[in-house]
């Protein structure tokens, strides 16, 4: 069978697919509609199917005809809190509820290379496993792994891709060693003593303090840590007062830490321990206390050198032109890493923007939209990949001890 031909004549499918996902977008460990669907589709290809694995995910087991490794394909399900903004005939018709990521696209690709993949049973020495995950955005992948999503059978090797608007439609980004950031969240609460502002002496300002530790906690990431070493740190929630003539006795930050490397590698001050740092220095200046809270909610993703090059062979041969692949990292978080700290695993941006279809918007934006054809780009990789995995399974190291 042509693959390419057969690709195209399921182009319709894959797009009618994706619109209906898009149309009903679902938010994490509440994708009902989507999993059904899912799951549906999955068992009219023949395929062993579970449903309710972390809540709403869906799994499916294609067995080869002998005996092999696992292979774990991955598509994320869940929506964002985001009111749409695009005026199109698929927009959300569920309120305060966006398909701001792609996901909608990734679940649409991974189910029609499944049902391809069906068809090719005969070369597949061992097995697929198709993860449909919930809950990407707050950290479903590692419910899944929690209730057993790596066994029954053993997995031995992952891949999951990512249309991104940022990389030009018509390209692939791949690289070995860390590929998307460590995600830590930060809530630090400043307590001081409330007040009238017409006498500011009589009262301890924790609005003064909270002005500047968002300033000088700046310096961390400029001053401290090497431009090599990429970090970025965002004070995105701040809440405090009640009125304009009443200095608060509080004030509630939050914020996240992103950076594309372990944290306090050798003799170096781990990051927390920095942000703690200035935190404490300032507070005393100031009069004030606090309460600091960390929270991990990513660990970087870590392409396997040899999965790698899987991919990026795979990508020459889809792409037919090796100046179309490039090496890429990303500061975004992505939970892919439960997979990819247990076994040897790639995770690959495949480029969705295009200014011409209006899909040049970044993610979590609520004009985000893909360019649709990027989705048979993403198609061909899964599948190509996959068959390629177990021609070339003797390259992959599956002893990740």
């Amino acid at each position: 069978m042509n693959i390419k031909k057969k690709i195209t004549s399921l182009k319709d499918e894959l797009i009618k697919l994706r619109r209906d996902f898009h149309k009903n977008p679902e938010l994490g460990f509440k994708e009902y509609r989507t999993s059904k669907i899912v799951a549906n589709y999955l068992e009219k290809c023949g395929l062993d199917v579970k449903r309710g694995i972390a809540k709403t995910g869906v799994v499916a087991l294609l067995k080869g005809n002998t005996q092999g490794p696992t292979l774990l394909l991955r598509a994320d399900m869940d929506a964002l809190p985001i009111q749409e903004e695009n005026e199109v005939p698929y927009k959300s018709i569920n309120n305060r509820i966006m398909h701001a990521c792609g996901h909608d696209a990734h679940t649409a690709i991974l189910l029609v290379a499944a049902k391809i993949l069906s068809d090719y049973k005969e070369k597949i020495k061992g097995n697929i496993k198709f993860v449909f995950q919930p809950n990407e955005e707050v950290g479903g992948a590692k419910v899944m792994v929690e209730e057993g999503i790596l066994e029954n059978p053993q997995v031995d090797a992952a891949m999951a891709l990512h249309l991104w608007t940022p990389l030009e439609s018509g390209t692939i980004g791949v690289v070995a060693g860390p590929v998307t950031a460590t995600l830590d969240i930060f809530n630090l609460k400043i307590e001081g003593e409330g007040g009238h502002t017409g006498y500011p002496e009589n009262a301890v300002d924790p609005i003064v303090a909270s002005a500047n530790i968002i300033q000088a906690i700046q310096t961390i990431q400029t001053r401290e840590i090497s431009a090599l070493k990429p970090t970025i740190i965002m004070f995105t929630k701040i809440k405090s007062g009640v009125k304009s003539n009443i200095i608060p006795d509080k004030v509630s930050l939050e914020g996240t830490m992103r950076y594309l490397y372990k944290g306090g590698e050798k003799n170096e001050e781990k990051l927390e321990k920095r942000f703690e740092r200035i935190v404490e220095a300032i507070c005393k200046t100031y009069r004030t206390k606090y309460k600091l809270k960390f929270y991990n909610e990513n660990q970087p993703v870590i392409n396997e050198l040899n999965m790698t090059k899987l991919v990026r062979s795979t990508a020459e041969k889809v792409l037919g032109n090796i100046d179309r692949i490039i090496p890429y990292m990303s500061t975004a978080g992505e939970d892919f890493s439960e997979f990819a700290d247990r076994v040897p695993s790639v995770f690959y941006f495949v480029g969705a923007g295009s200014i011409e279809k209006e899909s040049h918007y970044p993610h979590h934006n609520p004009r985000f939209n893909i360019d649709e054809d990027a989705m048979l780009i993403g198609l061909e990789m899964h599948v190509r990949s996959a068959l390629e995995f177990f021609n070339k399974q003797q390259m992959i190291n599956f002893n990740t001890e």
